[in-house]
């Protein structure tokens, strides 16, 4: 489907709804774009040095494995 058909379609279908389905859709087509005042974005650069930090850790061994984890949650 192309986007102008998509366009169209959805603009046939907005007016359908209720005001209140009107904002829930308004808040899902956000989050689907992760609009939010308070959410920063990471460089590429900044994402590529946290997996590389994540990777020297488990490396080191300063992780904790799945059945420890699980085994301390069931703690709680």
């Amino acid at each position: 489907m192309t986007p102008s058909a998509i366009k169209k379609q959805f603009d046939d279908y907005l007016p359908l709804l209720s005001a209140k389905q009107q904002t829930l859709l308004l808040e899902m087509v956000k989050s689907f774009l992760n609009v939010d005042q308070g959410t920063k974005r990471i460089t590429r650069k900044q994402y590529n040095k946290e997996i590389d930090d994540a990777v020297a850790q488990i490396e080191n061994g300063d992780a904790v494995s799945h059945k420890d984890a699980l085994k301390e949650l069931s703690k709680w």
